[in-house]
């Protein structure tokens, strides 16, 4: 199982923040997943890499919600025809084909959605392009 990197929970700290018991909620769950990840803060928020590449982002301000940036990069790249997963998840909200959002206003929601948000995220990691 992947670790809470304790940088990013000193960030957080910092940051005293109104939703901090759904971005550690968010944090347990996306770290739970079967991959090997690093977490570290990019854009001011926690961040998550497989294999070396940037693949989720938690978009913490405003602090009137959380959100979940499914991305594949800082480098803007060549989109694919079809979206990077088939998910019909209805937490998605496509941007792009290869850049999707969930948020997240309360730990309610994140509870009601956390097998579903789980499968995504393994989805997610798997997608290849």
């Amino acid at each position: 199982m992947n670790h809470l990197n304790p940088e990013v929970t000193a960030f957080l700290d910092q940051l005293n923040h109104p939703l901090r018991k759904e971005i550690e909620q968010l944090r347990t769950l996306i770290l739970e997943v079967p991959f090997s990840l690093s977490e570290t803060i990019k854009w001011n928020g926690p961040n998550y890499s497989f294999e070396e590449e940037d693949r989720i982002t938690m978009k913490i301000q405003p602090p009137k919600q959380i959100q979940l940036i499914f991305h594949r990069g800082a480098k803007k790249l060549e989109q694919p025809t079809e979206r990077l997963i088939s998910n019909p998840s209805k937490l998605l909200a496509w941007r792009e084909n290869d850049r999707a959002i969930a948020s997240f206003k309360s730990l309610e929601d994140i509870e009601h959605s956390q097998a579903e948000l789980s499968v995504i995220v393994s989805q997610w990691l798997e997608a290849r392009w």
